[in-house]
């Protein structure tokens, strides 16, 4: 995986600015993956988690502007004013070496994970330094039954090995299931298409 820190998180903060949709304090609507209504294909689906011991409110499959094509990240919306964190758990607890990864029925993808204002991301690679989701990533949530999102956020005191303490668990078969990933991922791919087509003379 490359390093999803340093210049990365500038551009993620840079990228932040783009217009999101908001889904904050949407708790308990979105029991399977729901794509973007009216839109095809559609710019995200949205789902929120079967159940999680964090402060986590819906995580969103979200079709991204990378320049002159598109990204699919994994945002994560809080159901508070943030940081990220276990419930509970004050602030000042949270470490800035925060760490995650993405188990799908028994397969691990270690993933960055950045923060913005109202959310945060997961990915697993870079495309001309924003974060994105791999292709065995996607094809992992598409055919996958469950998805458990892993973070380590709280400081271990000192001795203390590094452990994961807060997680959230995704039924990635509810609502639409694989249909829905698949949708969004057809966004990505309709700029690379469209993109071939003007190259030439």
């Amino acid at each position: 995986m490359r390093d999803l820190h340093g210049v990365v998180r500038l551009a993620f903060i840079l990228a932040c600015f783009c217009a999101t949709p908001s889904f904050a304090g949407t708790a308990g609507r979105f029991e399977g993956w729901q794509p973007e209504p009216g839109v095809d294909p559609p710019s995200y689906a949205v789902i929120d988690p079967q159940s999680t011991d964090l402060n986590i409110d819906s995580v969103v499959l979200a079709c991204e502007e990378a320049g002159d094509r598109r990204v699919l990240q994994l945002q994560i919306y809080l159901s508070t004013e943030g940081p990220l964190g276990p419930k509970g758990v004050s602030r000042q607890r949270l470490k800035e070496d925060s760490r995650a990864e993405i188990a799908i029925d028994g397969r691990i993808f270690p993933v960055g994970i950045l923060f913005a204002d109202e959310y945060a991301v997961l990915a697993d690679e870079t495309e001309r330094m924003v974060p994105q989701l791999s292709e065995r990533l996607l094809d992992a949530m598409e055919k996958g039954r469950t998805m458990i999102l892993r973070f380590d956020l709280v400081a271990e005191l000192a001795g203390q090995p590094l452990a994961f303490d807060g997680e959230a668990v995704i039924t990635l078969q509810a609502g639409g299931g694989g249909k829905a990933v698949s949708a969004v991922r057809r966004c990505a791919a309709a700029v690379g298409v469209a993109g071939a087509a003007h190259d030439g003379p």
